[in-house]
């Protein structure tokens, strides 16, 4: 690698002794959005639960994440740590659905058949979690063989 492309990299990857990018529980929050919109992008945080965080963390939601201080990215990362996201929330929801098939609970059931667990009519409707398979009679009477 020359000199030229060694300096370029050093100078995109820190810039005045800060990192671009700000990474929370191995995902990189975009820099270029704001923060009540970018922590989005952690599994399990949605609106009101990424408002409460920075309200929690004192830090505006307007920022971007280019923007934050080495401390306000400290306070977001302590906030966020007091949560169940990422891998931990999806291995939580994987083990509930498990013991609901396990102890072959109605919705367990209907997890292992693969079908609408909620309640939901079937007879026109969940074509996309039946798959988009149409079993149509046709008229009903079998084909009569012709002499």
């Amino acid at each position: 690698m020359s000199m030229c492309c060694a300096k370029a990299i050093r100078d995109i990857s820190n810039v005045r002794g800060k990192s671009i990018f700000m990474r929370i529980s191995g995902i990189t929050i975009p820099d270029t959005k704001r923060l009540e919109y970018g922590l989005r992008i952690i599994f399990g945080v949605g609106h009101s639960l990424a408002l409460a965080i920075l309200k929690d963390a004192k830090v505006d939601p307007a920022k971007k994440s280019k923007d934050l201080t080495a401390d306000e990215e400290n306070a977001i990362r302590r906030e966020i740590e007091k949560y169940t996201i990422e891998g931990d929330l999806k291995r939580d929801i994987s083990s509930n659905v498990k013991r609901l098939k396990d102890i072959k609970a109605y919705r367990g059931v209907r997890h292992l058949r693969g079908l609408p667990v909620r309640g939901q009519r079937t007879k026109t409707n969940s074509r996309t979690r039946r798959g988009n398979i149409r079993k149509t009679m046709g008229t009903g009477r079998r084909a009569v063989e012709k002499k």
